[in-house]
């Protein structure tokens, strides 16, 4: 890839700024949806009113978070349609129906019940509202299937025949669908939106708690986001681990990138952890490196002497910017290792029944609000710049994707849409963090929604 070229780095800064404003709500939508299903589950089971009223609280929040992520969506089509005429060409034939299922199948069934999951709770009768949760929290893991599922085929492309004009021609739709990668990246960035979605369920419940100690609403979400981490930190690891192998499978610079491995060891001598460096690309070397020998082996491959192909046995133009993905894969790490220690620290404080009287942990989990998407976010860079030079990995390269528009017009482009996320998201956020602060309590609605009774009859 010609990175000299202003015009593609122009497009692919504006195509970074689009997805970083739309990852992070869908994956909050994703992980809210299915935090209010299990409210509402709760309530129903232990038919108790303050999981009902915290089903409220956050209901408010997840339908300001799906209004803003659609005006975000709508701008990342625009964006995607102007500036990547050359991928929309060549690949289009694949990507296109995993897209447009991810419209239809998902995308209708979520915003189809969304209204009454809104509005009904008082009028259709708790069993029907259940469902309708249910089919918004399903609806919400569809999309990201379908997104997700045309994001790995550019990183693991499978099931295609290259016609004589240079398309993709899908040949084996199984195949395409569920591509080498695909279900390690699903499982990542799924559990990657719950875990985001509660560090910032934690915070609320810790910025209230703060101020009301005793405020049993406040209590009860708290303490279901710390849950949250224990049961959701180690499996993530776990996947993080898988999806590393897979990676360094299938490809090999990016793994190099992440370690910041110009050449490889020594026999014997294994490939060391590196905790910091300043890697020169156009030296082809660390700078003022810090490393730990072996460690590196251990969990790359899962042995002592282990290496992995070092960067400077691939094509210098086929490598991706590596103090990015380098920087970026530590970002990640860092925060997960974070997010596991507030669980790990909430638990212990449970055990020993000093949960709620801790406010170092919870003035440290108002700290770590951010933290869960931030950590996304870093896993994103590291995901989609490792894959460069190339949009679908080995076969199209970035620089044969682009629309042939001029460095003017995609400049201009940009500063609108950003101007138009920063009002957008500005106003958003102003109003996320003002309901966020409203202390979620029981308020007088009138006839409040009827249970069913034991013989399953509903009002």
């Amino acid at each position: 890839m010609d990175t000299a070229d202003p015009a593609l780095l122009a497009a692919r800064a504006q195509f970074a700024i689009a997805i970083g404003f739309h990852i992070v709500l869908a994956a909050f939508s994703i992980g809210l949806a299915n935090f209010l299903l299990a409210l509402e589950v709760l309530w129903r089971w232990r038919r108790e009113q303050t999981y009902l009223d915290l089903y409220r609280f956050w209901l408010k929040i997840f339908a300001l978070n799906v209004a803003v992520g659609t005006a975000s969506g709508l701008i990342m089509e625009y964006q995607f349609g102007m500036n990547w005429a050359g991928l929309a060409t060549k690949a289009g034939a694949v990507i296109g129906p995993l897209m447009f299922y991810e419209v239809m199948v998902a995308f209708f069934l979520e915003a189809g019940f969304l209204g009454i999951m809104l509005f009904g709770l008082n009028k259709v009768g708790p069993r029907l509202h259940l469902l309708a949760t249910a089919l918004v929290a399903l609806g919400s893991l569809l999309s990201a299937f379908w997104i997700l599922s045309a994001n790995s085929w550019m990183h693991s492309p499978a099931g295609f025949e290259l016609a004589a004009d240079g398309r993709f021609l899908p040949a084996d739709w199984w195949a395409i669908v569920f591509n080498p990668s695909f279900p390690y990246r699903f499982v990542h960035m799924t559990l990657a939106a719950f875990i985001g979605t509660a560090t910032l369920v934690a915070a609320a419940g810790a910025w209230h708690l703060l101020r009301e100690p005793d405020n049993r609403h406040a209590r009860i979400h708290y303490s279901m986001a710390l849950w949250a981490l224990v049961l959701l930190v180690p499996p993530q690891i776990l996947a993080g681990d898988l999806h590393g192998e897979k990676t360094l499978e299938l490809q090999p610079q990016k793994v190099a990138a992440m370690e910041g491995s110009w050449d490889r060891p020594a026999p014997g001598a294994g490939e060391p952890l590196r905790l910091f460096a300043l890697p020169s690309q156009s030296e082809r070397r660390n700078r003022f490196e810090v490393a730990i020998p072996h460690l590196g082996s251990l969990y790359l491959r899962h042995d002592w002497t282990g290496t992995i192909r070092s960067l400077n046995e691939f094509p210098p133009g086929d490598l991706p910017p590596v103090a990015i993905v380098f920087f970026a894969f530590r970002i990640m790490v860092g925060l997960g290792l974070l997010m596991a220690l507030q669980g790990l620290a909430g638990l212990v404080l449970r055990i020993r029944g000093r949960l709620y009287r801790a406010r170092w942990l919870q003035r440290a989990s108002l700290i770590m609000a951010p933290a869960g998407f931030l950590a996304m976010l870093a896993g994103w860079v590291v995901t989609e710049v490792g894959r460069q030079p190339f949009t679908v990995y080995g076969l199209l390269r970035t620089e044969e994707s682009r629309s042939p528009v001029d460095l003017g017009f995609v400049l201009g482009s940009t500063a609108v849409i950003l101007l138009v996320y920063l009002a957008v998201f500005g106003i958003g956020l102003r109003y996320l963090l003002r309901a966020m602060a409203q202390a979620p309590r029981h308020q007088e609605r009138g006839p409040e929604p009827e249970l069913a009774n034991d013989t399953g009859a509903e009002r």
